[in-house]
């Protein structure tokens, strides 16, 4: 070995001992007859001292040496004078009796520090660089350990790891695939798996009743602070269970993941709420349960003053902002330019200041008296000081804008703290969606998502109504997990297909492996899949998954480190059957 110890783990206790270092320099101050070099590894960092007077040959090396060289270091362990407590190792010093340059580096393009000069893409195209920095080093241990603690959870309940192909069939069904050409069977292409639904579900017809992988899956779609093209799951699919089996085994790994990773423990069951109820209160599906501000409906209550704006509207929302009442016209006016962007999309905002002294102020005060407001504010549970914000229109985008104002409201006060943690789970999720360009229903889910059996007869009649046997975690905003009640019966999913539109023959085609599978007694299954990447990040406290993820695409799906995608030689594609068509 190199080494005798990292440079992390050296303390008082090891005083006089001879020891051997290696690493790279991340800093060099000379301070007269002294040289300091910090000297850091994955482990740590390290003070090595370097003496005029002992030694002047080996401190005049080590004074030529620049930032991210590689060197090994032979020295005894001594106390250190002035201490540094923010260091595990700031009580001791090495002093250097011998050197050794095992690579020179570079002047890196950035500051390799915690907080670095580097801006997002050139941190990126040297990734490797970026790397060495603690808080993507933190990043990814945090992830081997979630990874670590996941697998020990799931082996404990008797789970197994399966791997699945990577190259399978395409199904279009979703988000779009990533396709491979297969250069054996000319004009015929692979997909790279969005997931590996099909694979687990056909591992409950073998008989393995509790599978789960931490695997890749893949999505050519457009990206976000959350999405990358290639990204990670905790995969797994349960036989012989209801829902409530597999709600009671995943929030024990939520729990178990909290617990062990973070000290933090959930002494209440995670809260249910129905898809219907978290649009009614929050607007979205994926709520931040973090603070309150829960939607008030004051249709009824706020029409028929001759104030057209709310009386031409279908619905009416509002909701309270604790202590805000002294908001200013300038925040007001900005708080209104940010409800009337595109990706929230109202007209307008109507606001009522309700003062601590008993006035009542508001934008449409020339319609409505002070008692009318006081009755609008009673409503909504407002009191004094508080600050009541209205937005009206058609239901689904009034209420997606007030979603939005909500979210943008808890910032603002402060009350979405990335060190406090609001799990639920929602549930009763709608079985299909219609869409009018293309004049057909699609799943929610996935086509394999079974429905409520009570809602079952509505295929034939009202397929709008059905509730799927489906399941989303959330936690504070972020939608770490969804899963479902797998259809198990060939005749169930035949009649599934044909209401999203699909032939026989199409069905056939793209699934018949799994329709013929069905043939074969399998069991009631069903299962989940956690987000890993979003996991990870939430944990770490970051916004985007691309800080928990070692080399991730940029926004515009490219690897600026590697320069990839790219073009591939004329030769390759003839082999492969291919022609590039310019645009």
């Amino acid at each position: 070995m190199y080494r005798t110890h990292t440079c992390g783990e050296l303390r008082l206790a090891d005083q006089e001992k001879n020891v051997t270092l290696c690493g790279w320099i991340q800093r060099s101050r000379d301070l007269g007859g002294m040289t300091f070099i910090d000297l850091r590894d994955r482990y740590g960092v390290t003070q090595l001292v370097f003496n005029m007077d002992t030694d002047a040959l080996l401190c005049n090396e080590a004074r030529r040496l620049g930032r991210e060289f590689v060197i090994t270091a032979e020295g005894r362990v001594t106390e250190r004078s002035n201490k540094n407590p923010k260091m595990p190792t700031g009580d001791i010093e090495i002093l250097v009796s011998r050197l050794n340059i095992l690579n020179t580096s570079l002047t890196p393009p950035f500051t390799i520090e915690d907080e670095s000069d580097g801006g997002d893409e050139l941190r990126m195209k040297y990734r490797y660089l970026d790397l060495r920095r603690n808080p993507l080093k933190n990043n990814l241990l945090l992830r081997h350990q979630m990874a670590y603690e996941t697998r020990s959870y799931l082996n404990s309940q008797r789970f197994i790891e399966v791997e699945t192909p990577v190259l399978i069939k395409s199904t279009p069904e979703g988000a779009r695939d990533f396709v491979v050409p297969s250069r054996v069977n000319p004009g015929q292409f692979y997909a790279l798996p969005q997931s590996p639904q099909t694979f687990k579900q056909l591992l409950m017809v073998a008989g393995y009743d509790r599978y789960m992988q931490i695997v890749k899956c893949f999505r050519d779609e457009d990206l976000r602070a959350d999405r990358q093209p290639e990204f990670t799951q905790i995969d797994c699919e349960m036989s012989f269970v209801h829902q409530e089996d597999i709600l009671a085994m995943f929030e024990g790994l939520v729990r178990h993941l909290f617990q062990s990773i973070k000290g933090i423990a959930f002494n209440e069951p995670f809260p249910r709420l129905t898809y219907a109820e978290v649009l009614e209160k929050y607007g979205n599906d994926k709520p931040d349960l973090r603070f309150g501000m829960e939607f008030v409906e004051m249709t009824g209550k706020a029409k028929g003053r001759g104030f057209s704006v709310l009386d031409s509207a279908a619905y009416i929302g509002a909701i309270v902002a604790p202590g805000c009442s002294e908001y200013s016209r300038k925040q007001l006016d900005e708080l209104t330019e940010f409800v009337k962007k595109p990706q929230v999309g109202a007209k307008g905002l109507i606001y009522i200041r309700l003062g601590t002294d008993g006035t009542v102020k508001s934008s449409m005060d020339k319609f409505y008296t002070a008692e009318d407001m006081l009755e609008m504010a009673a409503t909504a549970g407002a009191v004094p000081g508080d600050l009541i914000l209205i937005l009206a229109g058609d239901r689904i985008p009034t209420q997606k804008a007030l979603s939005e104002l909500r979210l943008e409201m808890g910032n603002r006060l402060g009350l979405r703290s990335k060190g406090v943690f609001r799990p639920l789970w929602v549930v009763d999720f709608p079985l299909l969606e219609w869409d009018g360009a293309t004049d057909r229903f699609y799943a929610m889910h996935h086509p394999f998502t079974s429905p409520k059996a009570a809602d079952i007869g509505y295929l034939d009649t009202d397929p709008a109504r059905i509730r799927a046997n489906a399941y989303d975690c959330v936690i504070n905003g972020v939608e770490v997990g969804g899963g479902s009640i797998r259809i198990h019966e060939e005749q169930l999913q035949k009649k599934m297909f044909k209401t999203l539109g699909f032939t026989d023959e199409e069905a056939e085609r793209q699934f018949g492996f799994l329709m013929s599978a069905f043939r074969y007694g399998a069991p009631p299954h069903g299962g989940i899949a956690f987000g890993f990447d979003r996991l990870v990040s939430l944990f770490a406290g970051e916004d985007s998954i691309r800080d928990v993820i070692a080399f991730p695409k940029n926004n515009a799906a490219r690897d600026v480190m590697a320069d990839c995608p790219s073009e591939i030689a004329d030769e390759q594609l003839k082999e492969l059957s291919i022609r590039v068509q310019k645009s």
